[in-house]
């Protein structure tokens, strides 16, 4: 016979990696958790901890089923930072030893520890009574439902289709149970950014969960409710009214050390302001939109009101914040800023007209609702008139330009070899920035500044921030470079799978994984949803044979199938909706779909990026 012996553990605190010197993934917490409880009967266990500076509990419990020759015997101890089950069985040739391990999660920033003891050990005990088949069957169907919901499909590149659906369920995971708790820029998938959460669950996720599972893009945003007691005290202490959100946060408290490039990135207000316009027009759903909408645009209008100023001309001046691009900093008059919130003060004056009662508890009068819309009205937006382009920030394009030539394959990225007080006096980018403007704010550009605007960016932007493909990806699309947005997709898609960056390590990155979907659906499908309608201008790149997704809205379930010369739009579920495609309104039922023809459009001129930044030439797999 054989002995065999099977450890099962349950560990808190452990050390980990070393981060080899990046910045960007260094850990300053080590045992960042204390012990409350540790206990173990027959083979079970329970830990329960608590974060040392922000409170919040947290607790794991275990349990085994095991199947195993007469003789298996198996031992259970607990710990404070480790709970262990050993089994063990000698066994015959043909015989078998079968472990199924059993996990159950909890946390809260109130319950007591015994609460949540009991919480877990009652899951565990629910699930052992379910059995493995009945937690498969429960999970198959769930996930069944997403993805005939939610599935992206790709003819002419199998590795792409694989990397899109891995993205698709990486995003849906790290925030489907996330249950009013920050969706961390790693999700939970690693201990990159010690759990932090950042603009990019706005900017990135939360439109991927608007469009295809919406409670957990719900639950999100009311996570940043549950945090406006925090942003309001960040405002009065930075001398502003309304809230200012954090940069980086777990709890709704600011974890960063002042640093100019996060500090002054208040477009995360916007940002948040805005995933909250999108995913009202896209659910309609009017519990949210007074209890929970309506605060955070309230809010995060007065913080820009009390930002900004109107200058003598009378231009209403955003100075001295930084944009998504980060090699930028305290820089006046960011476009992204300015567009993002400018649609912020709308929204926020809109909301105020359907919920009067509610807006005059929370102190809005009609003079600050005035002031909010002379402000957006007025909104400065800097233009080049020289270069035909937008700066992305007041007097960028005056700047000296970094000298692409000189810098070497080994000096990327940047801010690992160059002081930021050289690189924020540079035109150099990191991220997509006046870019990502053109995509959110699509609405407020021309046809040939989106194209211009792409050109002068595109030979400045070296994406060292895994933020940067999938954005810049969408607009190459939109301004008629098919191929290079083709080689961007596959950039963001397989950012993980590639290990591109050389930090997947750290964790995967959630924003760029959910940008995958983004270049899909807003890329190729050339999907809009500026003022709460949909609008679709599709064109597949070359290598693409054929493109199909879903999307929820407004209790609706639409289909949209892409090919090189038409578009195919089915509505699966729900009332009538209109969409437009190519500015053609259309009406579409549950009775019939409807086919519609893609224009021809000239390819663009080829673009430079800068030299060793240019994407991986993608090629189809099939």
């Amino acid at each position: 016979p054989a002995r065999l012996v099977v450890q099962s553990e349950l560990v808190a605190n452990e050390p980990m990696p070393a981060t080899e010197g990046d910045p960007r993934a260094a850990a300053e917490l080590h045992s960042a958790l204390r012990s409350e409880l540790f206990a173990d009967h027959e083979e079970r266990a329970v830990l329960v901890h608590v974060t040392r500076q922000s409170g919040l509990r947290m607790a794991a419990a275990m349990d085994h089923m095991v199947e195993g020759p007469d003789g298996t015997e198996t031992a259970t101890e607990s710990h404070e930072d480790l709970a262990r089950v050993t089994i063990t069985a000698d066994l015959e040739p043909g015989q078998r030893l079968g472990v199924v391990k059993l996990l159950a999660y909890g946390w809260s920033s109130q319950r007591s520890s015994a609460a949540l003891r009991d919480q877990v050990s009652g899951a565990v005990a629910e699930a052992r009574h379910t059995g493995w088949d009945g937690l498969l069957a429960g999970q198959r169907g769930y996930l069944d439902d997403f993805w005939d919901r939610a599935d992206v499909e790709l003819e002419g590149d199998a590795e792409l289709q694989q990397a899109v659906r891995f993205a698709l369920f990486h995003t849906l995971q790290a925030g489907a149970r996330g249950e009013q708790r920050a969706i961390a820029a790693k999700g939970l998938t690693g201990p990159g950014y010690d759990g932090h959460a950042f603009w990019d669950t706005e900017t990135f996720v939360l439109p991927v969960l608007t469009y295809t599972a919406p409670h957990a893009a719900c639950d999100a945003l009311r996570w940043r409710r549950s945090t406006l007691g925090l942003a309001r005290e960040r405002a009065k202490q930075l001398g502003l009214q309304g809230a200012a959100f954090p940069w980086r946060t777990i709890d709704g408290q600011e974890c960063s050390a002042y640093w100019p490039a996060g500090t002054a990135a208040f477009h995360i207000c916007a940002d948040i302001a805005d995933a909250v316009g999108r995913y009202q027009a896209a659910a309609d759903d009017q519990e949210f939109e007074r209890d929970t909408g309506l605060e955070l645009l309230v809010e995060t209008a007065r913080l820009w009101r009390s930002l900004g100023h109107h200058d003598a001309t009378g231009n209403f001046r955003i100075d001295g914040v930084t944009g998504p691009d980060e090699y930028s900093a305290v820089a006046d008059n960011n476009v992204y800023t300015n567009l993002m919130a400018q649609r912020n003060l709308r929204l926020a004056a809109e909301i105020v007209e359907r919920h009067e009662d509610r807006a005059a508890e929370l102190g809005v009068d009609d003079e600050e609702v005035a002031a909010w819309r002379d402000a957006a009205e007025a909104m400065l937006i800097p233009y080049d008139e020289q270069l035909g382009v937008h700066p992305q920030a007041e007097r960028f394009t005056e700047h000296e330009r970094w000298d692409f030539e000189a810098t070497t394959p080994e000096q990327y990225p940047l801010l690992l070899h160059f002081p930021y007080v050289d690189l924020y006096r540079k035109q150099v980018v990191k991220q997509a920035d006046l870019v990502l403007a053109m995509h959110w704010r699509g609405d407020a550009f021309s046809e040939e500044q989106k194209a211009r605007n792409f050109a002068y960016y595109e030979a400045l932007t070296v994406r060292d921030s895994s933020l940067s493909a999938c954005t810049q990806a969408v607009i190459a699309a939109e301004v008629g470079h098919l191929e290079l947005a083709y080689d961007y997709f596959g950039e963001a898609a397989l950012m993980d799978l590639n290990n591109i960056e050389h930090n997947t390590r750290d964790g995967l990155h959630i924003a760029s994984l959910a940008g995958a979907w983004i270049v899909a659906v807003a890329g190729f499908g050339g999907m809009r949803d500026h003022d709460g309608a949909l609008s679709f201008a599709p064109r597949l790149p070359e290598r693409l044979t054929r493109l199909a997704f879903g999307l929820c809205f407004r209790e609706r379930r639409l289909r949209v199938e892409v090919e090189h010369d038409h578009a195919r739009y089915s509505l699966l579920q729900g009332e009538p909706l209109q969409i437009t495609h190519y500015g053609e309104a259309i009406t579409i039922t549950t009775h019939k779909a409807v086919n519609h023809p893609i224009p021809e459009r000239a390819t663009g001129e080829a673009l430079r990026q800068p030299p060793g930044r240019t994407p991986a030439r993608r090629r189809s797999s099939e």
